[in-house]
C-alpha cells in the first residue's frame, strides 16, 4: 500500500513544483485538512522553520510531511530578505519583488549577487526527521522579466542558464533551483519513506 506524503504548504506555487518533483508519490495537501492551524514561522533560519513546519503538520495530521522554507538572499543587503522572503512588504508577490527593486535602484551590476536558497524537511508524527538544502546562483536584475514562476521569481537572473528564473519552464527551473536541489538530494529518503524503509 503506498504511504501518503504530505506536502506542507498552502503556496498554490510551491505545491505545483513540488507535485511535479514527486513524480510517482502519492502526495496529498494541507488543502485536505480544512481548518487546519497554520504554524508561525519565526525560526531565525530557513531550516528552522521548515524543520517547525514539519513536525507540527506531522503531529497534528498523522502523516509524515515535507515542508520547505525558502527565502531570496541578497549580497548587497546583508542576507535579507532572506528568512522574511515570504513577508518582506504586505501584499501580493509583485508588492515584495518591486520592494526589493526599490531598495536596489542604486545597487551598481557588479554588487546586485543574489541566491535563491531552501530547506527541505521530512518529518514523521513520530519525530523522525531529515533535511537537504539547496541553492540557486544569481543576480538581481532592475526590472522583472519572465511570466512564469511565483514570488521573486521574475527579478532573479540565473546565471547558469543566462534567463530571469520567471523565464524557465518548469523542467528547467526543477533542474536548477534551489527547491528543485533540494528536493533532488531528498529523493532518494523520499522513496525510502514510500517503500517502508525508513524511518
Amino acid at each position: 500500500m503506498t504511504r501518503p506524503l504530505l506536502f506542507a504548504t498552502t503556496n498554490p506555487g510551491k505545491l505545483r513544483e513540488l507535485r511535479a518533483l514527486a513524480g510517482g508519490l502519492s502526495v496529498i495537501s494541507l488543502e485536505d485538512f480544512p481548518g487546519i492551524a497554520d504554524v508561525v514561522e519565526d525560526e531565525e533560519t530557513l531550516e528552522g522553520n521548515a524543520r517547525k513546519k514539519a513536525l507540527a503538520y506531522a503531529r497534528t495530521t498523522g502523516v509524515t510531511a515535507l515542508a520547505d522554507d525558502s527565502g531570496l538572499c541578497v549580497d548587497a543587503l546583508g542576507g535579507r530578505p532572506g528568512v522574511h522572503s515570504a513577508r518582506y512588504a504586505p501584499g501580493d508577490d509583485a508588492a515584495r519583488w518591486q520592494k526589493l527593486l526599490q531598495e536596489m535602484k542604486d545597487v551598481p551590476e557588479g554588487e546586485r549577487t543574489a541566491s535563491f536558497q531552501c530547506a527541505l524537511c521530512l518529518a514523521t508524527p513520530e519525530g523522525d526527521v531529515t533535511s537537504e538544502v539547496g541553492r540557486c546562483e544569481g543576480r538581481v536584475l532592475h526590472a522583472a522579466r519572465g511570466t512564469g514562476g511565483f514570488g521573486y521569481d521574475p527579478v532573479l537572473w540565473v546565471t547558469q542558464l543566462g534567463r530571469a528564473m520567471a523565464e524557465l519552464t518548469l523542467e528547467e527551473k526543477a533542474l536548477v533551483s534551489h527547491r528543485g536541489q533540494a528536493f533532488a538530494r531528498m529523493r532518494a529518503r523520499l522513496l525510502d519513506y514510500q517503500e517502508g524503509r525508513w524511518p
